[in-house]
């Protein structure tokens, strides 16, 4: 038996009032505590998800939002990248694609609140980090509070507020907060000096963020101005090395909220001034976990879903109070005068596709969702229901830490009150870690015992103990994961590997079989056990509880669609069972035809093509029978790129998955497909 003990139980001192924030003007004060973010005076946990608007087409935002809603996230944050705006000087663009204004306001019919990341620099893997070329050829210094620079990022700033104003939460609207700048490790003056142009021009807002991270010591930023967040990939394409990495410390708990491998292409490693930041005084919040990775010429890493899922839930039972995820939603590049994505031809150490920002997200750039969406979906239902409970309780780790590449220790932590309520959290997943299983594994909490449970490699879940379910009914411990409510029924998910058992404090123990048929009384409460596939399936929607039937569903202008392509089906809760429901909807997928060929033409952007070195080129004549569905390109090439009546509309590097694009791309248009000769000058994982 593995007995699995936790330290002490220390509550730091909650600090309120301290931190200056903007107004809320009579709706549901949003404030930020040291520990948690309360609105109406109730602690809440936001679900963040990235998007940005101008990488999307502005006909696709409202249906994109409504997927991202559906997936639990409650916020949207997006980039304002300077280049895509004023691209030449003094000449705006806010109109089609770049149309802000429009954003923010399908974001709020989705029901989404709106974060906006103003730079002025952003990075992104942006061209110059989304500096306009014309003004690096300025001759004053750049992020800095000099006049010449300030007052460009005035009228910057005021450009956006034109664009927006109306719209902010004291308006009774969605724009809740603004990042400023990003990744800006050492300089405090120069981000409160942007505070107060921002404040100045108009953005009065509950919340206001800069990155936080800058190794261990984290960034200067101006104390109590500012809320610092944080992140964690599974991966870092940005890394020189063409090896794999050594094991993250993201998949272990700790008490680091800073990721110090992030950003490590552009800043120093360490401050020697001395500087701390005073994590004490902020709450645990995010902005970068990663639900994929972009890949890079050089480094293409292949993300699991589970490499996603397990990272969030590891910080999740770290402490991490604001969900934030970059990117949740993938996108593409412009191209103006200039194409705009990071490169090493503008200065940087990494190659990035032209137009490609797929991401690996959760949502792809064309709008399909991955399995960790569903994965991710879990917790972020949970922190909709049961947010107010988790935010106030703290991280109590084991009294032993766990070495990031340990496969064989079992992973956990619990959050607790220290009242004899809380959850355990386990993870037996970390990328580039052979876990093996681990038997009878016992959680002692310090006021409850669990029973013991086999843990599976690959299992990633947190349980329950002391968990109040109604006036007259109390969880001892449930061995499955909490996941939402609806009305008097709670739902769980069973945990791969465990019988789901709940004990009440009164000593009544049951046993339940997962499925949607997995119900149970405790008293006046009714328990329902998912099995974990329909748990990843469930939604919450407006008319209540939804679990598709291998399918994603969503809701969009009241009406409840699939994510997937033709009919499909689902399971929604009425209250006392599950209603079966199955909508028929005609289609038939594009076939797709590649005839090889000649060179039609020299292709405009050839660099891409080269990258490296000159490599062979093979062509390919492509047709699609119809605009429905996707086509998938099966081919190993280097880098590759499809031109549609002459126009770069899709690029991508191989990282050893099948290409899909949109047949609507290619349907009644000349298309040609080039491929690049694949080397063996690239980290791969296939």
């Amino acid at each position: 038996m593995t007995l699995c003990r936790f330290g002490e139980y220390k509550s730091e001192p909650l600090l309120r009032g301290h931190l200056n924030m903007g107004d809320s003007c009579g709706r549901e004060k949003i404030e930020v505590t040291s520990r948690y973010f309360t609105r109406g005076g109730v602690p809440f946990i936001g679900v963040v998800g990235e998007y940005h608007f101008s990488r999307g087409r502005r006909e696709d935002w409202y249906r994109e939002l409504c997927k991202m809603r559906a997936g639990g996230v409650t916020v949207v944050s997006t980039y304002m990248f300077w280049i895509y705006h004023e691209e030449v000087e003094g000449v705006f663009d806010f109109g089609g694609d770049l149309d802000v204004r429009q954003f923010v306001l399908d974001a709020g019919r989705a029901g989404l609140e709106v974060i906006l990341r103003i730079g002025p620099w952003c990075h992104g893997e942006c061209r110059n980090g989304g500096f306009p070329d014309w003004l690096l050829s300025e001759p004053y210094r750049l992020r800095d509070n000099n006049d010449g620079y300030m007052e460009k990022v005035n009228i910057w700033y005021s450009k956006i507020y034109e664009q927006v104003k109306g719209l902010l939460y004291k308006d009774g609207r969605n724009i809740i907060g603004v990042q400023l700048e990003n990744e800006l490790t050492n300089n405090a003056e120069h981000l409160a000096a942007l505070k107060k142009t921002a404040v100045d021009v108009g953005f009065d807002v509950p919340i206001y963020t800069v990155t936080g991270w800058n190794s261990v010591y984290g960034a200067k930023i101006p104390v109590d101005e500012v809320v610092p967040v944080f992140g964690a990939y599974a991966d870092a394409p940005w890394s020189g090395s063409m090896k794999s990495l050594p094991p993250s410390l993201n998949y272990t708990f700790t008490h680091n909220r800073n990721d110090s491998a992030i950003g490590v292409d552009i800043m120093r490693d360490t401050d020697r001034t001395g500087w701390r930041l005073p994590y004490e005084r902020y709450p645990f919040a995010t902005c970068e976990l990663g639900t994929g990775i972009q890949v890079t010429h050089h480094r293409r890493p292949i993300i699991k879903p589970l490499d996603t899922y397990a990272l969030s839930l590891v910080k999740l039972g770290c402490g991490n109070n604001l969900i934030g995820y970059y990117m949740y939603h993938g996108g593409e590049h412009r191209i103006g005068k200039t194409t705009m994505q990071e490169s090493r031809a503008t200065g940087y150490p990494n190659d990035y596709p032209i137009l490609s920002y797929d991401f690996q997200a959760a949502v792809s750039q064309y709008g399909e969702t991955r399995e960790q969406y569903g994965l991710l979906c879990m917790l972020h239902l949970f922190a909709a229901d049961f947010g107010s409970v988790l935010a106030p309780m703290e991280t109590v780790l084991p009294t032993q830490s766990i070495g990031a590449d340990d496969g064989e220790s079992v992973r956990y932590a619990m959050r607790t009150d220290g009242d004899g309520h809380g959850f355990v959290f386990v993870n037996r997943h970390a990328r580039g870690v052979d876990f093996t299983d681990a038997k009878d594994v016992v959680f002692d909490t310090g006021s409850v015992e669990l029973p013991p449970i086999e843990v599976l490699r690959d299992a990633v879940f947190f349980m329950p103990f002391g968990m109040r379910l109604s006036e007259s009914v109390e969880l001892e411990y449930a061995t499955a994961q909490p996941l939402c409510r609806v009305g008097g029924a709670y739902f769980f998910a069973g945990i791969p590997g465990v019988e789901a058992r709940y004990k009440t404090r009164d000593g009544a123990e049951l046993t339940a079989r997962p499925g949607l048929d997995g119900t149970v009384q405790i008293g006046d409460v009714t328990v329902v056990t998912l099995t974990r596939e329909q748990a990843v399936r469930a939604r919450m929607l407006s008319g209540g509880l939804y679990v598709g039937c291998g399918c994603d569903v969503y809701e969009c202008d009241g009406e409840i669609c699939a994510v997937q392509d033709g009919g499909f089906e689902y399971d929604k809760w009425t209250g006392c069972g599950f209603e079966h429901v199955c909508v028929e909807r005609a289609f038939e997928a594009a076939r797709l035809e590649m005839i090889p060929t000649d060179e039609p033409f020299s292709p405009p952007y050839a660099e891409e093509l080269e990258l490296g070195g000159e490599r062979r080129r093979a062509w390919y004549a492509l047709s699609v029978s119809s605009p429905c569905g996707m086509a998938e390109i099966k081919l190993d090439y280097d880098a590759a790129q499809i031109y549609a009546d002459g126009v770069l509309v899709a690029d991508n590097f191989y990282y050893g998955k099948p290409w899909r694009v949109p047949a609507s791309l290619l349907y009644g248009r000349e298309c040609y497909l080039v491929t690049s000769e694949m080397r063996d000058d690239f980290y791969r994982e296939f």
